[in-house]
């Protein structure tokens, strides 16, 4: 029997462009989950005019930032990184791509005064819409887990993402706008890679996420990873379901 795997490597793509939200908090969140199992953590910083090599990372995070940047980030990524980061999309390995992360994995992200190159490693357009999406969210995914898939934050985006036919969305609106505000559909899922306009950060409200993706990483099952004390986690996700509307009676009140 082959061992088990003992180190994560994220690859983090552009992590001085695409922070903003405290989406850094999921690459933290994820670390200290790794680190309470003494599982080993390497960070792979990808900037601009950096390489992507295959076989570096066993994981890809990719978070948001202002258009400026993700001009910047979306005319970087063509060439060899749209050829690996489509691959991987492709194969369904583990990915989460944030807000404009998740926009750069499409098509386009265009509007009357705005113009970024996608990948095109989704089946998905993102256009400018009149007015921002904000607030307070909770969605149903299919991924199971202890709070029947059902994942909590706050999304604030102008972009109204459309999935064509070949990708289905990572989950359905509970409350909240989600894509486009009108579908009822929220970010998008291929095996394990996943986007989304979910911030907060998304994944210190939503711990039993950060597990699947790093048992998904390392091929392991979520129930081959150690188990840790996950009151103040379920806390945390009780609360952000209360404020989206979508109560959840797991976690003890504070």
């Amino acid at each position: 029997m082959l061992p088990k795997p003992t180190e994560l490597r994220v690859a983090v793509l552009y992590p001085t462009l695409l922070n903003i939200y405290a989406d850094r908090g999921n690459i933290d969140f994820l670390r200290r989950r790794c680190e309470w199992r003494g599982i080993g953590y390497t960070l792979v910083p990808v900037g601009v005019g950096d390489s992507l090599e295959a076989g570096t990372f066993d994981f890809v995070y990719i978070g948001g930032g202002q258009d400026r940047d993700q001009v910047r980030c979306g005319e970087d990524l063509q060439g060899h990184k749209a050829e690996l980061l489509g691959d991987w999309i492709g194969q369904g390995k583990p990915l989460l791509a944030v807000c404009g992360g998740y926009q750069l994995l499409g098509e386009a992200y265009t509007g009357p005064d705005l113009s970024i190159p996608g990948i095109g490693a989704i089946d998905a357009r993102t256009t400018q819409g009149d007015r921002r999406l904000i607030g307070p969210i909770a969605i149903r995914t299919n991924l199971g887990g202890p709070t029947d898939g059902v994942l909590a934050g706050f999304e604030n985006h102008a972009g109204r993402t459309v999935l064509g036919g070949k990708t289905p969305p990572l989950g359905t609106v509970l409350t909240g706008h989600g894509n486009d505000g009108s579908s009822g559909q929220e970010g998008f899922r291929h095996g394990a890679s996943l986007g989304t306009y979910l911030h907060g950060p998304l994944l210190p409200k939503n711990w039993w996420l950060a597990d699947w993706l790093i048992a998904e990483s390392l091929g392991l099952a979520v129930a081959e990873l150690a188990q840790l004390d996950d009151s103040l986690e379920r806390a945390a996700h009780r609360v952000a379901r209360s404020v989206a509307g979508a109560e959840w009676a797991d976690a003890p009140a504070f």
